[in-house]
């Protein structure tokens, strides 16, 4: 290399050497030391004791861990789907043009930034049995309103409805896609007869198919990582119903301090995310349309 090329070198690795020690102390090695702790007996403050595949036997024989992943499974299988259909459609409503569309697309959007903390806390008391709205307008109506997040039949199904509180931020998404969409489309579909629902099914669908896909990869991601809200309305109750995977990693690593334990739980859930996202990946090229594909 001649001396200006390792000049040139030698000054960009100094200019990314602050992100590349960050990495470094805070991403790879809490990565590597966690792949090594997951085969000890660690609790935090003792040395590490290695216990090979011990965490994992464990795991596969502990009540909860199953029940953790049937709980995430449910929450995952209905919460993601329904995320898509009501962003797309609501991307669909916002995309008309109206007058005064950008005063509704704002008030769509407003709950996707709202702090995760403040609307859980929210959502507690909307979804109170005895006090809260929901129930207050069911009750008005003549329904009995159900126990919602103190009834085990009820609180997973109350977390996902608290979870389109803010499908604003995969329809702004959305909203983009359509837009790309070219009118010339709809037009030739126009004159060629199309109504209104071949439209959405022929062109408007597998124009946005890749929005579709990247926001069913984040939403699968997301959802198998479901934690704060849980954390605050449920802490996992009641009886355990809404005991997720990471609710309960969080619980062995930092009430019971298993962090052995814990950290074999967030291996196993990292090659868990890994392959539903590969096999999402792989059946992309079914449904997915890129640059006018059909």
């Amino acid at each position: 290399m001649s001396s200006m090329t390792r000049r040139n070198l030698r000054n960009g690795l100094l200019f990314v050497s602050p992100w590349l020690i960050g990495f470094a102390v805070f991403s790879l090695l809490p990565f590597l030391l966690s792949l090594y702790y997951s085969f000890t007996n660690y609790d935090a403050v003792s040395s590490p004791d290695w216990v090979g595949v011990g965490n994992f036997s464990q795991l596969f024989q502990d009540v909860l861990f199953w029940k953790s992943i049937v709980n995430t499974i449910y929450y995952t299988a209905f919460a993601v789907p329904l995320g898509i259909v009501c962003g797309v459609a609501l991307a669909l409503l916002l995309n008309i043009k109206i007058k005064g569309m950008v005063v509704y697309r704002t008030i769509f959007y407003l709950p996707s930034i709202v702090p995760v903390v403040a609307s859980s806390v929210l959502w507690l008391w909307l979804f109170d049995p005895q006090f809260g709205l929901i129930n207050s307008m069911l009750n008005a109506v003549g329904l009995a309103g159900p126990g919602w997040l103190v009834d085990p039949s009820w609180s997973k199904p109350a977390l996902i409805v608290m979870g389109l509180w803010g499908v604003g931020g995969s329809m702004i998404i959305y909203l983009a896609g359509l837009q790309d969409i070219p009118q010339e489309m709809y037009e030739s579909a126009q004159i060629d007869g199309a109504v209104w629902w071949h439209k959405i099914v022929y062109i408007t669908l597998p124009m946005i198919s890749p929005v579709i896909f990247f926001n069913l990869i984040m939403g699968l991601i997301g959802s198998f990582q479901y934690f704060t809200q849980a954390y605050i309305i449920t802490s996992g109750g009641p009886n355990d119903s809404t005991l997720f995977y990471s609710l309960y990693l969080y619980k062995n690593a930092f009430s019971y301090f298993h962090m052995g334990l814990a950290s074999a739980m967030a291996w196993i859930l990292f090659l868990l995310i890994m392959a539903v996202t590969l096999l999402v990946f792989r059946s992309s090229a079914r449904w997915v349309f890129y640059g006018g594909e059909r």
